[in-house]
């Protein structure tokens, strides 16, 4: 069994009496938080291939009956359909167009995971 690691936060002398306050290391303590964070990067770096994928297939106009061009399509539509109507949305299959909604989701949602990323790992010292 592992020993926890622990650090000397705060060391006091009374009359000869040393007094020793002992804290967790944060390497320990954030442990749980490091992997909610992982999990959160994980979530969010395949949702931005997805939509990396998408972006660069509507760029040079991939034929959406392709099984898998169709896949990306499906897949990626919730997550960019909320922006639709930001720029104007005009899709046509087979048309090479540059979808600014698709970088603006891209965007938004590593914002997202960054602030989600952010908020599990605050610590309290």
């Amino acid at each position: 069994m592992e020993k926890p690691l622990q650090e000397v936060h705060e060391t006091t002398a009374h009359a000869g009496n040393a007094t020793q306050e002992v804290y967790e290391s944060a390497h320990r303590r954030g442990k749980g938080q490091t992997i909610a964070a992982r999990v959160i990067w994980w979530i969010a770096g395949v949702l931005l291939a997805i939509l990396a994928l998408r972006f660069i297939f509507t760029l040079l106009g991939a034929n959406p009956a392709n099984t898998f061009a169709h896949f990306i399509y499906s897949v990626s539509y919730p997550f960019v359909s909320p922006f639709f109507n930001l720029f104007g949305y005009s899709f046509h299959y087979r048309v090479s167009h540059l979808e600014i909604y698709t970088l603006v989701a891209m965007l938004i949602y590593a914002l997202i995971a960054w602030g989600l990323e952010r908020l599990v790992t605050i610590t309290r010292d």
